[in-house]
Parts: structure tokens; C-alpha cells; sequence
């Protein structure tokens, strides 16, 4: 597999695979995957039409209420705000070599935190192990009446 980064002509089957997994990551109307695609501090897909990650630094314009929480925290980050494999592609490590490619990208500009967040209701315990086999750390809940759900934030340092 390879990862690069997201292009244009990738936008139609990010969008399908997002909404495979919205109870997960959370509805993506086409022209608001346009918008954060634009800003993007880290949007990289793994090909063919596998996987995608989508993350934001510190700077983005960006209104999501999970984005926003770190901001109030970190004076400079690499936030995750979605990401998703296939089904046809699980368990082939493509969400780590995400997670490892966003990791390089962020040393490479000086960022020392990324942020996530992950369901805890409803339950994400696939998700949890992940990030935890990842070194991510618990660092704050919120529950999301928008949306009706909670969430864990979780940090992991790269220094």
C-alpha cells in the first residue's frame, strides 16, 4: 500500500468510506470534506482507496467542538479528526502507517502533540486499544448533546 497525499480526484471515495463510518467519525456533507481538504494540516489516503486520515494544526478554522478543546489546551498540535480503512482492508496495519505518517509530518514541522478523540459512548473499545497500543493518554471527556454522544481526549507526545 501506499500512502500520499490526498488528492482531489480522492474526495468521492473518502467521502463514501466516511460514510461508512459515521457513527464513528461523524456525518461529512461533499463540499465540507472540500473545505477541511483545503486546510488541512495532514490529509493522506492510503491507495488503492483503502484508508484516509484528515488532521488540523493549531491554525485551522475549523468550528468542531473536539478540535476546539484542544485549542484551548495546546498552543501548537496535530489534531486527528478522522480516520477510516476499509473493510476490505482491515487488519493490514494501514490505520498505524497513518498514524506513523502523521507522526513524521509532525516532528518534520516542530509539532510536539497530537490529539484525538475516540467514542465512549456509543463504545469504541477497538479504537481505545488502538490508540493506547499507539501511547495515547486519556488527558478529558465531553459529552456531545449536538450529537448525543461522548467522547475520551486523548495526547500522545512526540518528544
Amino acid at each position: 500500500m501506499t500512502i500520499q497525499a490526498m488528492r482531489q480526484i480522492d474526495l468521492d471515495w473518502v467521502l463514501d468510506l466516511n460514510r461508512a463510518h459515521e457513527t464513528e467519525l461523524s456525518p461529512l456533507a461533499p463540499e465540507n470534506l472540500v473545505a477541511l481538504h483545503a486546510q488541512a494540516f495532514a490529509a493522506r489516503v492510503a491507495e488503492p482507496q483503502a484508508a484516509f486520515l484528515l488532521a488540523f494544526d493549531q491554525s485551522a478554522n475549523y468550528a468542531s467542538p473536539n478540535y476546539l478543546w484542544f485549542r484551548q489546551r495546546h498552543a501548537a498540535f496535530a489534531y486527528v479528526d478522522r480516520i477510516a480503512v476499509s473493510a476490505l482492508h482491515r487488519r493490514k496495519g494501514l490505520a498505524g502507517a497513518l498514524y506513523e505518517d502523521l507522526f513524521d509530518i509532525a516532528r518534520s514541522t516542530g509539532h510536539t502533540v497530537v490529539c484525538c478523540e475516540v467514542n465512549s459512548d456509543p463504545p469504541n473499545p477497538g479504537s481505545d486499544a488502538f490508540h493506547a497500543a499507539l501511547g495515547f493518554e486519556i488527558v478529558g471527556e465531553a459529552y456531545l448533546d449536538d450529537r448525543a454522544k461522548s467522547v475520551r481526549y486523548l495526547t500522545k507526545r512526540l518528544d
